[in-house]
């Protein structure tokens, strides 16, 4: 008998809930299931005739849903999600403490692991046979179909492993890292999609697949999610039908890039004079030859879309070399790290590329509560100014002092800006008691400028900064130099209050009330501009205002 067998943590098969058997009322009530937004059309949802994903009983039975970590289970194989070095610091928690030091020196001598891929270990102390590596991506939303082939990849492979080794049940944990950045939602969707695409195929081959969860939250996006890709009844499928993200992926699960698509056209009618040039049995074989090659240059002319022949690159070659640009250009910025000043290289991206993540950017901001950031006062719409244009407030110590969460308040932003920046438009900050060494750094600014696009550039007509500090124009000056001289050379500096109602009327805007009071400490109670809304009134004429 194996000696493992008998350690008291060993948690056998027949143990862990199926997903067949599992209750039902947890999955009936998907009403506030929140899907991939990055791949949701404009409404979040899509409404589809017929079920992607049908019910199937036998598959089904063959899937299992339990928290805890893989190793405790007694199944065929279990996975490890790790690095390309396969080094214990970045493999899955807990793994090596359990299998022992054997594990460790069997990985060195694997020479690695490309991204996707799996490779295989003996399982030592686990009460597993093997144990199948596997390499996850690095995300980010400019490559985000890249990072879900990778992904859908890696599950792949480790089936496929499965199935060579001979063996039928294996334990996946999710094959993602926190230091990757790959978003846990998107990522379950990958998963579970690609598992039961792969159960279509090979289902009579595979006894048992674990999915296996460490934390409440995986746990509660599995249980949500799991009925839309595995339905245990009509009623589940009846709602997976309008819950299901737009794209879910091939016959493999993985989705495709547009421009990879080769387009055929359908095979035309043989001409009468092709068929004979081709069928002609005593002609001179050197003027046949001629004539052969002749034929059959039409024939793939005519077979060939203009669309296809027209893309001059593979868009492999194409991303290669952008990704060297990156490099290249990111090089010579390495001092603007070390000076704190974030990431300020690369080079600018192109129309298609900037419409592109602003999308999804949008997306992502329709899909998601954003009204804390809302409640912070940071960003809100004003009026119009002198010229009718319409004004974005912006609160500089509202924001410094408050808003902790970026991610969230750039999706704000990319939110507020969108129905404004269809047209020119104004932009007014208080920098009024705000602090600038908290401000973000300039690497951050370029992104944000990135993500509201060419439109944002093109249609700001002004930026009225009122109370700025030297420390204030310094930055803004490098925001000038380093970052975008088109939009940052329109920035206004206004010392008072009244200097600012020449450029967007005073009943237009809604002002706080310690920015009166930092207008009268500054500026001694000159100029100060009558006002019933705030008891920081002064009722003086204005006197040499510019």
């Amino acid at each position: 008998m194996d000696p493992r067998m008998g350690a008291d943590n060993f948690v056998k098969l027949d143990q862990v809930p199926r997903w067949s058997d599992g209750d039902y009322h947890q999955s009936e009530d998907l009403t506030g299931l929140i899907g991939d937004p990055l791949s949701f059309n404009a409404n979040g949802l899509i409404e589809v005739s017929t079920s992607k994903f049908p019910l199937d009983h036998v598959i089904n039975s063959k899937l299992y849903l339990w928290r805890g970590y893989p190793w405790n289970l007694d199944v065929d194989a279990v996975v490890n999600s790790s690095n390309e070095n396969l080094d214990e610091m970045h493999s899955s928690p807990g793994l090596y403490a359990a299998a022992g030091p054997g594990l460790a020196e069997e990985c060195s001598t694997l020479g690695g692991c490309r991204t996707g891929m799996a490779k295989v270990t003996n399982a030592y102390d686990l009460p597993a046979r093997k144990i199948i590596h596997t390499v996850g991506p690095r995300y980010a939303d400019k490559y985000q179909t890249a990072a879900e082939n990778a992904l859908s990849h890696c599950y792949r492979s480790c089936l496929e492993t499965l199935i060579d080794l001979g063996l039928q049940s294996i334990a996946l944990g999710c094959i993602y890292t926190e230091s990757k950045g790959y978003p846990r939602e998107p990522a379950a969707h990958v998963a579970i999609r690609t598992v039961r695409r792969f159960l279509e195929k090979h289902k009579d081959r595979i006894s048992a697949i674990v999915f296996c969860t460490s934390t409440g939250s995986d746990t509660e996006i599995y249980k949500r999610l799991l009925p839309l890709y595995f339905p245990r009844n009509k009623s589940e499928e009846e709602m997976a039908r309008s819950r299901l993200p737009q794209d879910v992926g091939d016959e493999n699960g993985e989705t495709s890039i547009s421009e990879r698509r080769i387009r055929i056209k359908a095979l035309p009618a043989v001409h009468m004079s092709a068929r004979r040039v081709l069928t002609h049995e005593n002609s001179d074989s050197s003027e046949g030859d001629a004539r052969l090659q002749f034929t059959r240059s039409l024939s793939l002319n005519s077979l060939i879309d203009p669309l296809f022949t027209a893309v001059t690159k593979d868009p492999d070659q194409r991303r290669k070399e952008q990704w060297e640009r990156v490099a290249q250009a990111q090089a010579g910025w390495k001092w603007a790290k070390w000076l704190g000043l974030g990431n300020i290289g690369g080079p600018p991206l192109t129309a298609a590329e900037e419409d592109s993540l602003h999308a999804r950017y949008l997306a992502r901001a329709n899909a998601v509560n954003l009204s804390e950031i809302t409640e912070m006062k940071i960003l809100y719409r004003g009026g119009v100014d002198d010229e009718g244009r319409p004004v974005l407030v912006v609160v500089g110590a509202h924001f410094l002092l408050r808003c902790l969460d970026l991610e969230k308040f750039v999706l704000y932003v990319v939110k507020e800006f969108e129905p404004v920046i269809q047209r020119p438009y104004t932009l007014v900050y208080f920098h009024s008691a705000a602090a600038i060494q908290m401000q973000p750094d300039l690497g951050w600014m370029k992104r944000l400028q990135q993500i509201l696009g060419r439109k944002h550039r093109k249609n700001l007509h002004a930026i009225y900064v009122l109370h700025p500090t030297l420390g204030l124009k310094a930055v803004i000056f490098a925001l000038r130099l380093f970052v975008d001289r088109e939009v940052w050379r329109n920035v206004v500096y206004v010392e008072r209050l009244l200097q600012l109602f020449k450029y967007v009327p005073r009943e237009q805007l809604t002002i706080p009330d310690f920015v009166f009071q930092h207008d009268l400490e500054v500026n001694g109670g000159k100029s100060i501009v009558t006002d019933p809304r705030t008891r920081y009134i002064t009722n003086r004429p204005f006197v040499g205002a510019s």
